[in-house]
């Protein structure tokens, strides 16, 4: 298995192993902003009351069960879940309920998995990686999944109002019943997110990577968010369900959160001990589905 197709699984799929922009990026000229139409206004309003849905919270703690299918394979397991806003996400893999076997480390500059049974450990920037620099994952938008929030494929910070003189990556909605579509298009890439009308809340997110010249390198990454609850003073989805699909693989992932909290005393970043070896894709996903 090559390094990008073990990563789209890695990140994608955290229980396997346990995913700054550099997304084309655009220079943008600046210009004195068109007064927005009626429609345009609407559409400004129901964005910003998606975004006035984030958490403001700086941390986030979870324990977590893992359930993924990647092909004719499957796996069961629990873990946890922790992160720091603009600074690192981290799923840890539990064997037997109890003995720390795996852990993914994603921070703006990597991502790091290492398979502590076996002392084993794989470690890539994250512009070395094919797949997810052509679709659009890098740190940021992981972490809006994550998070359960909107982003832009653009060097903005997430959870921030767009400026009213934000003239990329403009957000487009669409009714849907009683829910919206948030759309963004951009390049080769498209982003939409189902939200709910009434709420808010967002739903599920999906982007797609297009490539007519190449379709063997498209992708489609659909996350669907459900039993929200109440944390730091606003509703965060506690069931996420991923489906990874490209031209010869989908991987369907599960993640339920039990009993979130904002826990500040763990450290942010893991020091690879000499002990470990740095290995092949190949050698570390076979340690994993074997658990």
């Amino acid at each position: 298995m090559k390094l990008s197709s073990f990563l789209k699984i890695a990140v994608l799929a955290m229980p396997l192993m346990l995913t700054s922009c550099f997304l084309h990026k655009k220079s943008v000229k600046e210009e004195t902003p068109k007064p927005l139409t009626v429609e345009e206004q609407q559409q400004k309003d129901f964005v910003e009351r998606v975004q006035d849905n984030v958490t403001t919270a700086r941390f986030l703690t979870s324990k977590v069960k893992f359930s993924v299918e990647v092909g004719a394979q499957k796996l069961t397991l629990t873990g946890n879940l922790k992160m720091k806003r603009d600074d690192v996400i981290r799923l840890q893999l539990m064997a037997f309920g109890f003995v720390e076997a795996g852990r993914i480390e994603m921070t703006k500059d990597y991502v790091l998995i290492m398979d502590r049974i076996n002392k084993q450990y794989l470690k890539a920037p994250w512009m070395q990686v094919d797949f997810l620099r052509n679709s659009g994952l890098d740190f940021s938008s992981m972490q809006a999944l994550f998070w359960n929030e909107l982003f832009k494929p653009n060097p903005v910070i997430i959870g921030k109002k767009p400026a009213a003189t934000d003239t990329t990556a403009v957000y487009t909605t669409l009714e849907s019943g009683n829910d919206m579509i948030v759309q963004l298009n951009e390049g080769k890439m498209d982003y939409s997110w189902l939200v709910g009308r009434q709420d808010a809340a967002i739903k599920m997110a999906n982007i797609q990577y297009k490539d007519r010249f190449n379709p063997e390198n498209s992708a489609q990454l659909n996350w669907d968010y459900d039993k929200f609850e109440m944390f730091s003073g606003k509703k965060y989805p506690t069931k996420h369900g991923i489906v990874l699909t490209t031209a010869t693989k989908e991987v369907k992932l599960g993640m339920t959160l039990n009993y979130l909290g904002s826990d500040t005393e763990w450290e942010t970043r893991t020091e690879v001990s000499n002990k470990y070896r740095e290995v092949t894709v190949d050698e570390i996903l076979r340690r994993f589905m074997s658990l």
